[in-house]
């Protein structure tokens, strides 16, 4: 079984972990890893390619020939910008008999557009900090007493903390949302914003408590199966630095709402915050997130898990199960020497 994980980036740990499921499982097969050669996870991946831009005409049709050709099994997308485009072309990545673990299209569209999180949960019922996309409306409400600075600003297509803001009065209000679009047209988030230029800035109430995050496993059938909950005392660059794995049947039971509304497959990374009792949800990822790696240390080994339902069979139970009280922190390494993609695209 051969599996391939798109925008690999700095996950050494990812492909270290399907290297060791796939052992585990009792597989013979290769992790590849794409799609740039600076990457620090292609050092570790058994196979690495350079692929077309996510947003390039070529990109799909490449990579399914890339699938075809290795014969992958799994692909496994970890970064927000390639969920959509990946999701809405699963059934072609089906017919080369490859899975692509992600949600549906629409389910991704939810997690990736901030302001669909918010409308959507509002409508379920799950707590999100109070929300607008009108600059106007949003001064209103604080003129009227509807909520309180500071406000959080940030792109409404958002990732990794980029261009993240807090407002502490009106004036500043003003500043951040134009200084926000700006640099959204300079970067990445682009690609998505260009859905409505008009409203791709969020505005949102600041809640102020203990931070946590979910790490949601629905199986490749979008069946719910677990919900690990870790409190997090660090965070760098948006990603979480160190955490602890906590027991919480409130937080639990919102892991399982989720999975049930939303029917991902694989992992579903979830960013809440407490405040005065109450859980506000302030962020879904549809993939792995930054945050998985202190589930894994806990005793949960999604890669296996996911390459048995992909081999058609049920990890056993143990491999679902997270340890509480693991506390873990992230580190830094160097690797040296220039790695050479084995294929060009």
């Amino acid at each position: 079984m051969n599996i391939l994980l798109t925008s690999a980036g700095r996950r050494t740990y990812l492909v270290d972990y399907f290297k060791e499921a796939l052992v585990m499982a009792g597989f013979d097969g290769q992790v590849h890893v794409a799609n740039s050669e600076v990457s620090p996870a292609f050092s570790a991946a058994d196979r690495q390619v350079v692929t077309p831009l996510i947003y390039d005409c070529q990109y799909i049709p490449f990579l399914l020939e890339y699938c075809r050709e290795w014969k992958i099994r799994l692909l496994v997308p970890l970064f927000d910008l390639d969920l959509p485009v990946l999701a809405a072309r699963r059934e072609e990545f089906a017919s080369a008999g490859t899975i692509v673990v992600t949600a549906d299209e629409e389910a991704v569209k939810v997690c990736n557009d901030k302001w669909k999180t918010y409308c959507l949960l509002t409508e379920k019922g799950i707590n999100v900090p109070q929300s607008w996309l009108d600059t106007e409306a949003a001064v209103r409400a604080a003129r009227e007493g509807i909520m309180a600075y500071p406000l959080i600003v940030k792109p409404r297509w958002g990732m990794g903390s980029l261009s993240v803001y807090q407002a502490d009065d009106e004036e500043e209000l003003r500043v951040f949302v134009r200084k926000i679009r700006r640099e959204i047209e300079g970067c990445y988030l682009k690609y998505e914003a260009v859905q409505d230029r008009a409203a791709n800035v969020l505005i949102q109430e600041k809640v102020a408590g203990r931070e946590f995050g979910l790490d949601v496993v629905n199986g490749l059938d979008g069946r719910y199966r677990k919900t690990v909950v870790k409190e997090k005392m660090a965070m760098r660059a948006g990603e979480t630095d160190a955490a602890e794995t906590v027991e919480s049947p409130v937080l639990e039971e919102m892991g399982r709402r989720l999975a049930e509304i939303l029917q991902h497959r694989g992992n579903l990374d979830v960013d809440i915050r407490e405040a005065g009792g109450e859980y506000f949800v302030l962020e879904l990822n549809a993939r792995f997130g930054g945050g998985y790696p202190f589930s894994h240390a806990a005793g949960v080994n999604l890669p296996y898990a996911l390459v048995m339902w992909a081999a058609g069979k049920e990890p056993e139970a143990q491999y679902l199960e997270a340890r509480s009280g693991v506390r873990g922190r992230k580190d830094i390494r160097i690797l040296t020497g220039d790695v050479i993609p084995r294929e060009e695209g």
